[in-house]
Formats: C-alpha cells, sequence, structure tokens
C-alpha cells in the first residue's frame, strides 16, 4: 500500500467518482465489494460520499441530483494545474464542455467535457484534495483507459489538449496506445471493436486493484451485481468486467505471474 500527499502531475488520472440514483445503495455495493469507509459530507458538498481506505481517500459516491438526467458511470478525472487554461483548450480541440469550471469549496476547482468521440472525462485542479491517495492495494484506483469510436481524432485531441506521449501496443487485432506523461505509463488509449454493439459509446473505464479477480466477481454477483466477462489473464494482470447492482460497469484486475506485484503492494 502506498500513500501519497502530493499533487498528480498533469494529465495523470488522479480521481474517480460515481453519481448514482441510489447514492446508499452504492455506499453498500462498493463498501462491501472493496472495503471502502464512505464518509458522507454535509448539504454543502451536495451530500458527496468520500470512499477511504486507511483514512485517505480512494474514489467519490454521490447522489445524482434531483432533476438531472445523466447517465450513471464512473468518471475519470485528469490531473491538471490550470483547469481554465484546460477547458479553453478542450473547446479548441474539438470537445465540448459538459460542466463549467466550477469551485468545490477549498477542495480544488473541476469541470466535466467530452472528447471528439463523445468520450466523458472530468478535469481536476487540486486545492485541498488532490486526488486518490492510495494506490498498490485491493480497493484502489488501478488503471483508466478510454476506449474510442474515433481513435484517430481522440489520439490526436488527448495529444493536443494534455500532451500525452505515445507507446503504441497495436496490432491487427486490436488498436491501442499507453498513454505517457513524462515518459510514464498513466492510462490508455484504444479503439472500441467492432464486435462492440453499435449502442456502447466513446467511453473512459475505470480498473480498481483486487487481490483475486474470481473472488471479486463471485463477489460482485453476491452483491446483486453482474459479471459480465469472465475473468482472463494478460501480461498486466488477471482482470473481469462486472457492473455493479445498479448496471454500472468497471473492470477489477488482480496481480498474476505475469504481472507480478507493484511495489508497495499489501492486501
Amino acid at each position: 500500500m502506498v500513500f501519497r500527499d502530493e499533487r498528480w502531475p498533469d494529465g495523470t488520472p488522479s480521481w474517480v467518482d460515481l453519481m448514482v440514483p441510489d447514492q446508499a445503495k452504492a455506499v453498500a455495493f462498493y463498501s462491501g465489494l472493496f472495503g471502502w469507509d464512505v464518509r458522507t459530507g454535509g448539504e454543502e458538498t451536495g451530500f458527496y460520499g468520500m470512499a477511504e481506505l486507511r483514512g485517505r481517500p480512494v474514489a467519490g459516491i454521490g447522489q445524482t441530483p434531483p432533476g438531472q438526467e445523466m447517465p450513471a458511470l464512473w468518471t475519470t478525472y485528469l490531473s491538471v494545474s490550470d483547469v481554465d487554461k484546460t477547458v479553453a483548450a478542450i473547446t479548441e480541440a474539438g470537445g465540448q464542455v459538459l460542466m463549467p469550471v466550477m469551485d468545490v469549496m477549498k477542495e480544488g476547482r473541476m469541470a466535466v467535457a467530452a472528447d471528439p468521440a463523445g468520450a466523458v472525462f472530468g478535469r481536476g485542479e487540486a486545492g485541498n484534495h488532490i486526488g486518490t491517495q492510495v494506490t498498490a492495494a485491493p480497493g484502489t484506483l488501478a488503471w483508466n483507459e478510454c476506449m474510442s469510436r474515433d481513435y484517430p481524432a481522440a489520439k490526436a485531441f488527448y495529444e493536443q489538449v494534455f500532451g500525452f506521449g505515445f507507446e503504441d501496443l497495436s496490432n491487427d487485432d486490436f488498436t491501442y496506445a499507453v498513454l505517457l506523461v513524462d515518459g510514464r505509463p498513466v492510462g490508455g488509449l484504444g479503439a472500441l471493436p467492432a464486435s462492440v454493439p453499435a449502442a456502447v459509446p466513446s467511453n473512459w473505464s475505470t480498473y480498481f486493484s483486487v487481490a483475486d479477480a474470481d473472488a471479486s466477481a463471485a463477489k460482485v454477483a453476491e452483491l446483486g451485481g453482474q459479471v459480465l466477462d469472465q475473468p482472463f489473464d494478460s501480461p498486466y494482470g488477471r482482470q473481469v468486467r462486472v457492473q455493479d447492482d445498479q448496471g454500472v460497469p468497471f473492470l477489477v484486475i488482480a496481480p498474476n505471474e505475469q504481472s507480478g506485484k507493484p511495489e508497495g503492494w499489501e492486501e
């Protein structure tokens, strides 16, 4: 388990949160799955829930605001040092601002946007809140990736706005690149395969670390969620796509022999 107290470098996926119709139900599900302790804020925060491990924040769970129609999903937030400048760059690069810049008390500043292919993501400028403060343990953020309906447009967009470098892993079967910040892997960008139903839009996916992918998949089903695919091994770990009991998809991934355990890993 690794703790972090410094702001994440620009472009790093540093936070995820979930907005759902039934916040209490989501808190019960994810606390049961990951062992999170979720502390709900007051009215001034919109009763936003801060999920913690060892007393440090790892993710957020909120209630969909009354009267607002918005899809229930895990939103990936990319760290930025100047959210206003980033919003302007998003518009210039062909993206769309869905939620304008807003101050979150003294915690920081944020906005939500969509890239030119429609994938929704957030940007966060750190204040008191720097993002997730725990990594390399079950229940922590493991990986974020954008799977796009227009890979070339998405690649050009994220390079222009965030200055990402790319490590191309593509082959004849798939198109995928690792997103790099100062040469360091921080996330992924891929093309949605033709086999994916047309109703599935471009999207940012969230992976959470677990100790055992198979056991976690079984726990998802026990808690009322659904296992969407069979667990499989990759060079990066054993993973499985699931959804919670309100239909929100995400992935869990565990260390395997190919990947080894991350530095500082603690179960």
